[in-house]
């Protein structure tokens, strides 16, 4: 792993379980008591069967779901900042600038223009109309999504080529943090081997990224250390 100082992202004694209601309050335990420590230029995969808790995991540190014990922190204008428990503001600025997220769905406000979609995270950091639109074509084009569709909303591509918008977007900002999950699910070899020419770019630019990736090929391409979520779930 890295030996950079400032960590980009820690985690702390993080847990998760969730309670089922409408089972008399049953807890169902995810994970218990993760510690982790991501810097610039590593990319952790996490790994564990299906239901081990990887996606939980990102989405507490996203701050879409609030663990029942534990902190995670983002390093976010030079300084560690926590996430978990934080005003809603904070979280947002968090998410504007500083950490972004590949989710496995495309969620969009219907009838905007793919392009407009990839390049509005630009916009909203007051960069340049044009000089957005230029990096959102650029990427467009890297992940193979013909020119002819960029103009229309992606609501009706097909599931392969809305994911791949959804990655251009989530790239187009370089952020420092890099959340990513299975973002190479839906797609053949060509448009894998752009993602994975993507994300070991950002590494390059000493981005943390936190992934899943199920296909072991890309694992293998992009990994520079592993998290097993499964260990950390007896103990819940």
């Amino acid at each position: 792993m890295s030996t950079q100082s400032e960590p980009l992202l820690v985690i702390e004694g993080l847990r998760k379980s969730f309670t089922l209601h409408l089972q008399d309050g049953l807890e169902l335990p995810v994970f218990n008591d993760v510690d982790l420590t991501v810097h610039g230029g590593e990319c952790v995969v996490l790994s564990g069967p299906s239901g081990a808790g990887k996606s939980s995991l990102l989405r507490c540190i996203y701050g879409n779901y609030l663990p029942r014990a534990g902190q995670v922190l983002v390093r976010h204008d030079g300084a560690l900042v926590p996430v978990t428990g934080a005003e809603p503001r904070t979280v947002l600025e968090i998410r504007r600038r500083t950490m972004g997220y590949v989710s496995q769905f495309l969620h969009v406000i219907p009838r905007i223009p793919t392009i407009d979609l990839v390049m509005e995270p630009l916009l909203v950091r007051a960069v340049d109309a044009g000089r957005a639109r230029d990096r959102a074509a650029e990427l467009l084009a890297r992940l193979n999504v013909p020119e002819r569709l960029w103009r229309l909303p992606p609501a009706t591509f097909s599931g392969g080529e809305q994911q791949r918008v959804n990655i251009a977007r989530s790239f187009v900002a370089d952020y420092p943090v890099l959340l990513l999950d299975e973002p190479t699910a839906s797609l053949d070899a060509a448009n894998r081997d752009a993602v994975v020419e993507l994300i070991n770019d950002a590494r390059a630019r000493q981005v943390a990224v936190v992934g899943i990736f199920h296909d072991a090929d890309v694992r293998d391409r992009v990994a520079t250390g592993g998290f097993d979520v499964a260990a950390y779930r007896e103990a819940a």
